[in-house]
C-alpha cells in the first residue's frame, strides 16, 4: 500500500505539490515550522537519528490557503532558504537562529506564544507558593496584556489594526523591554534567567508585528497545522525511507490544504487522482483551493469551528 502511495504521488500529486508551491509563494506574509521525523534508511545516518518536517503556510489574510510541508535530512539554515528561494516578504516563526540566514528581503515576525510559554515554565518551576510572586508571573503578564489587545483588534482592517496597536501595544512592549533589561541585570538564574534571555534575544523581530496590520503576534497558527502531522506520527512512528517521507510531505501538504479550504481531503484527492490522469496537468490552477473545476461534491459542510483569522490565539 505504501508503493501505491509513493506512485500516486511521483505519477500526479508531485505536479499538484508544485502548483501549491507556486500559489504559495505568491503571498507576502508567511508562517514557517519545522519538527522532527525518522526515517530508517537514510544514507550516512543511523537508523535513530533525527530527521525534519518542514512546514510553510499562508497567514490568515489569505483568500485561499495553502499549506506545504517538506522533508530534509537536517535542520540547516539551508533548506528555507532553498524552499523560498528569492521570495521577499514577512515570515512568521519561532525563535529558531537559523531563519536569520534568510535573505534581506525577509523580515522576520518572532511568535510571541514562545516567551510566554517560557516565562509559563519558569512559573512552574518556582518554589511552592511563590508563584505570583515571581519574575516570571510578570513576564507572562505582559505577554497576556499584548495578547489581549490583539483580541480587541481581530475585526478590525489591517490598516486601522496597525494604527491602534501602536497606540496600544507600543507602550506595553516599551515597559516590558525596559523590565527584561533589569531583570537581566539582577542576579535571576534558572528557567526565568532562560525567558528573559530567550526574549531578549529574539526582541528585534518579537515586535516586527507592529509593522503591517496582516501580520500576527504569534506562529500559533502554524503550529496548529503541524500538530496534526505530530498527531500522525504518534502512528507511524517513522518513515522507512527518504523517498517516503517525501511523498508523505506532499500527501500530508495536500490534506492540511484541503482541510483548510473546507475541502472533504479523501474527496478532493479522488478528484484529483481522477482528473489529472486525463490531462488535468495542463490546467492544474483551476484544479486547486478557489479553482473553477473542483465540483461541489468535494466541498465539506460549513464548520462552526472558530475563524481561522484567530488562529494565532489558539494554544497560548
Amino acid at each position: 500500500m505504501s508503493n501505491w502511495l509513493i506512485r500516486s504521488v511521483e505519477l500526479h500529486l508531485t505536479a499538484v505539490y508544485g502548483a501549491m508551491k507556486d500559489k504559495l509563494l505568491t503571498h507576502d506574509v508567511l508562517h514557517a515550522d519545522e519538527t522532527v521525523v525518522q526515517v530508517l534508511h537514510e544514507q550516512g545516518k543511523p537508523a535513530t537519528s533525527e530527521s525534519y518536517m518542514w512546514v510553510y503556510r499562508t497567514s490568515g489574510d489569505a483568500k485561499h490557503q495553502f499549506i506545504l510541508m517538506e522533508y530534509q535530512p537536517n535542520r540547516k539554515a539551508e533548506n528555507p532558504k532553498a524552499f523560498l528561494g528569492n521570495w521577499r516578504g514577512y515570515l512568521h516563526t519561532d525563535g529558531y537562529a537559523g531563519y536569520r540566514c534568510l535573505s534581506d528581503g525577509v523580515t522576520l515576525v518572532v511568535c510571541l506564544a514562545h516567551s510566554r510559554r517560557k516565562f509559563h515554565d519558569a512559573i512552574k518551576a518556582s518554589p511552592k507558593g511563590g508563584e505570583a510572586k515571581s519574575g516570571a508571573h510578570t513576564g507572562r503578564e505582559y505577554c497576556d496584556r499584548l495578547f489581549a489587545i490583539e483580541r480587541r483588534l481581530a475585526d478590525l482592517p489591517p490598516e486601522e489594526r496597525c494604527e491602534q496597536r501602536r497606540k496600544l501595544a507600543r507602550p506595553v512592549l516599551d515597559d516590558f523591554r525596559k523590565w527584561l533589561v533589569r531583570e537581566s541585570a539582577q542576579r535571576v538564574k534558572g528557567a526565568f534567567l532562560t525567558a528573559v534571555r530567550y526574549t531578549l534575544g529574539v526582541w528585534p523581530q518579537l515586535e516586527n508585528y507592529l509593522l503591517d496590520g496582516r501580520l500576527e503576534i504569534s506562529n500559533n497558527r502554524c503550529e496548529r497545522t503541524m500538530k496534526s502531522f505530530v498527531i500522525d506520527r504518534k502512528n507511524f512512528l517513522f518513515s522507512n525511507t527518504p523517498r517516503g517521507a517525501e511523498s508523505s510531505a506532499i500527501l500530508f501538504s495536500i490534506i492540511e490544504t484541503a482541510k483548510e479550504n473546507r475541502l472533504n481531503p479523501a474527496a478532493y484527492l479522488a478528484f484529483l487522482l481522477r482528473e489529472l490522469p486525463r490531462g488535468g496537468k495542463d490546467y492544474i490552477d483551476h484544479l486547486l483551493p478557489g479553482g473553477d473545476r473542483i465540483p461541489q461534491s468535494c466541498y465539506a459542510p460549513e464548520s462552526k469551528k472558530q475563524s481561522q483569522k484567530y488562529a494565532w490565539d489558539e494554544d497560548r
